[in-house]
C-alpha cells in the first residue's frame, strides 16, 4: 500500500507517474549499464566499479517534499536513473566520459564538471556528472564519474562531517582539508607514474625491436618484450628435430629470475648467453631424449639447458643446478637428484671439454 507523504496534488501526480513507469526505469537502467559495461570492456578500460540504481520511492518523495514546486513533471528530475563509474586513475575519468559521449546524448546545460572546483575541501566532490538521454526514452539519467580515492574521500567526509548531526570544529575541518590535499596529490601521482611507466615500456619495446639489446636493462617488462621475439625458438626447433617432436608452448617468464641470478643485467647479456651456450644446451638435449620415443617437448627445454650449460661450464656444478631448479619450481629433494643426474650426463659431453 502506498505510503502517505506530505505532498500536494502536483507532486503526488509526479510520484504516481514514477510508480507507473518504475518497471520501465529498471529496464532502461539495466540497458544503459549493460551498454556502458560492454563498451568499457571492449576498450580494455578497467574500472574499480560500475554501479547503477533506480531512485527509491521514499527518496523521490523526500525530494518532492523539499522542492517539488520546481519540477513541472517527472521528466524534469534527472536522477531517477543513476549510474556511477569509479576509476583507478584520474586520466581514466576522461576516457569513460568520452565513451559516455559516444553512447548517449549529453545534456551539456545540466551536466557539471565539478573537477573545476578550486575550494580547499573540494577533493571528494571532484566528480564529473553527465545528464544523459537514450534515444526513444523521454526521461534523462545521471552518470557520475570519479576516481576511487575521490569516492572513498567523499564517503569518509560525509560520515565525519554530516552524519554526526553536530557542527565539526575548525581544527578537524583543517585536518580533513590537509588529508584531502594529500589524497589529491596521491591521485595525481598514481596517474603520473602510470604515464611514465607506459612511456618507459614504449621506449623499451622500440629498443628491443631495433636490436639494441645491450642498452636494455633486464626486468619484467623488457624480458616480456624480448620473449615476443621468440629468442629460444631456433634452439627448441633443433632439439625437437632429434625425435621429430612437437613443441608445447609454456610461459618462459620464470626464467627472468634465473637469468638475473646468473648475472645477466641487460637483454644483451641474455643474448650473449644464448649464443655461447646453445650448442651445449643442444648436446644436453640429445643425451636426454635421443634414445627415447618422446614426441612432445616443452618450450622451456631450450632456456633450461642454456642455463644448465652455463652453470656447468662456469663450475657451478650440482649446487648451481639445484639452485636453478629451486628458483623455478620451489625447493625439493627431487631437485637434488635431478641436479646430480645432469652433472653426470654432461661430464663427457663435448662442450664441457672445450676451452
Amino acid at each position: 500500500m502506498p505510503k502517505n507523504y506530505q505532498l500536494d496534488a502536483h507532486c503526488e501526480a509526479i510520484l504516481q507517474e514514477y510508480r507507473d513507469l518504475l518497471p520501465r526505469f529498471q529496464e532502461v537502467a539495466a540497458e544503459v549499464y549493460g551498454t556502458l559495461r560492454k563498451t568499457l570492456d571492449d576498450a580494455g578500460l578497467l574500472v574499480a566499479a560500475l554501479e547503477y540504481r533506480v531512485k527509491a520511492e521514499d527518496s523521490l518523495a523526500g525530494k518532492l517534499e523539499l522542492k517539488g514546486s520546481k519540477y513541472k513533471g517527472l521528466s524534469d528530475i534527472t536522477d531517477i536513473i543513476g549510474l556511477r563509474v569509479i576509476t583507478f586513475y584520474i586520466d581514466d575519468v576522461d576516457k569513460v566520459a568520452s565513451a559516455v559521449e559516444r553512447l548517449f546524448e549529453v545534456d551539456w546545460d545540466n551536466s557539471v564538471d565539478k573537477r573545476k572546483a578550486h575550494e580547499i575541501d573540494s577533493f571528494g566532490y571532484l566528480s564529473l556528472h553527465y545528464i544523459c538521454s537514450l534515444k526513444g526514452f523521454p526521461y534523462r539519467f545521471e552518470i557520475q564519474m570519479r576516481t576511487i580515492l575521490q569516492h572513498a574521500w567523499a564517503n569518509m567526509n560525509h560520515d565525519t562531517g554530516y552524519k554526526s548531526g553536530v557542527e565539526v570544529p575548525t581544527r578537524y575541518l583543517r585536518n580533513l582539508g590537509r588529508l584531502a590535499g594529500m589524497l589529491e596529490l596521491v591521485d595525481e601521482q598514481f596517474s603520473l607514474i602510470r604515464r611514465e611507466l607506459t612511456d618507459y615500456r614504449r621506449r623499451v619495446q622500440a629498443l628491443v625491436a631495433s636490436g639494441n639489446l645491450g642498452e636494455v636493462p633486464l626486468d619484467g617488462d623488457t624480458f616480456r618484450s624480448f620473449l615476443e621475439l621468440h629468442p629460444f625458438d631456433n634452439l627448441n626447433r633443433r632439439i625437437a628435430s632429434v625425435n621429430q617432436a612437437e613443441i608445447h608452448e609454456v610461459s618462459l617468464m620464470p626464467y627472468l629470475a634465473v637469468f638475473k641470478k646468473l648475472g645477466c643485467k641487460t637483454l644483451g647479456d641474455v643474448v650473449k648467453m644464448i649464443r655461447q651456450y646453445s650448442e651445449g644446451a643442444y648436446q644436453l638435449a640429445c643425451y636426454q631424449i635421443g634414445l627415447t620415443d618422446l614426441d612432445i617437448i616443452s618450450s622451456s627445454l631450450g632456456p633450461q639447458n642454456i642455463c644448465i650449460a652455463y652453470i656447468l661450464k662456469l663450475g657451478g656444478g650440482k649446487a648451481g643446478i639445484r639452485f636453478m631448479f629451486d628458483e623455478l619450481n620451489g625447493p625439493s629433494e627431487g631437485n637434488e637428484a635431478m641436479a646430480e643426474m645432469l652433472v653426470e650426463q654432461a661430464a663427457d659431453l663435448p662442450f664441457m671439454n672445450q676451452k
